[in-house]
């Protein structure tokens, strides 16, 4: 069949060759994208890193057996549950090791296309620059998904293999069955995706100041850094509500029964609110940006 075949009206339909189709909702683009991500060796072996810290963890607690009252809250209770594996191993990679990886993964969002100049040519296929962000940004939410996938299920696995699924005991002294506490674990890796996620804004708009995606990168990372140092200073209470860090260890409050959310609330906001600013200087800055590469 022609092309001008193909674009005659069939008969009886009533659609006419004048009248334009309505465009499809497609995620074609974010595919790519996603495949792009996972196939890169460098963020391959960062998934690597991140799940064998749960594994080392509970290798670790097996062969040393630590008492009652030595180490984290969560270290301390693996042998009793081995779900409490993934919740150590997250309380210990939130700090660096999960930031680390969205650093690299936000740093290469335009920086990285614009430093091997692909970057005019991903808008001249063409793809408005705004559809550019939201599909960079919806990639870098989930690889924070997966990130902290990474972490929580080779911790379970191994944790449930060594120490078993005993009642998991809140941090309020009262016991959930396996079914409860797999979906308290379930929360908590949702909530620190979205901290990730907000993180992960400020990482594209980085990205978008820069043509090196090791400097963006590097620019989030100490960003984060700083966000944790100024969490740490007493004198700066007042300043502490609005780091992006600062609730991000609230994620022991969904292990309390019943859950205590007013931390979880807060940090939700806070991260959405860096979300939704640091997206839309995002915007601002690459709409009007001269694409030289």
């Amino acid at each position: 069949m022609s092309a001008a075949e193909a674009a005659r009206p069939v008969a009886g339909s009533g659609a006419t060759a004048a009248g334009p189709r309505p465009r499809r909702l497609s995620t074609r683009f974010l595919r790519s994208e996603l495949r792009l991500i996972a196939g890169r060796r460098r963020n391959q072996m960062g998934l690597l890193v991140l799940a064998a810290v749960p594994v080392v963890m509970a290798i670790a607690v097996k062969v040393s057996e630590p008492g009652p009252g030595r180490g984290p809250d969560f270290l301390s209770s693996i042998t009793s549950n081995g779900l409490f594996v993934p919740l150590a191993a997250l309380g210990v990679e939130i700090a660096m090791f999960l930031p680390l990886a969205i650093s690299m993964l936000a740093g290469d969002a335009i920086a990285g296309e614009a430093n091997l100049g692909t970057l005019r040519y991903l808008l001249t296929v063409p793809v408005h620059r705004t559809r550019l962000l939201v599909v960079k940004y919806a990639s870098l939410c989930l690889g924070a998904l997966w990130g902290v996938a990474a972490v929580v299920l080779p911790g379970a696995a191994i944790g449930i293999a060594l120490f078993g699924t005993g009642p998991l005991t809140t941090l309020s002294g009262t016991q959930l069955d396996f079914g409860a506490a797999v979906w308290r674990v379930v929360l908590v890796s949702l909530y620190l995706a979205a901290g990730l996620a907000g993180l992960a804004a400020v990482g594209l708009f980085i990205s978008t100041l820069t043509e090196q995606p090791i400097a963006a990168s590097i620019a989030l990372l100490i960003f984060t850094i700083l966000s944790w140092i100024l969490d740490a200073v007493p004198q700066l209470e007042w300043l502490h509500p609005w780091l992006i860090v600062h609730e991000w260890l609230a994620f022991g409050d969904l292990l309390r029964d019943p859950i205590a959310w007013d931390g979880v609330l807060r940090g939700l906001s806070v991260n959405g609110a860096y979300a939704v600013v640091f997206w839309l200087a995002a915007w601002a800055r690459f709409s009007g940006k001269d694409i030289t590469s």
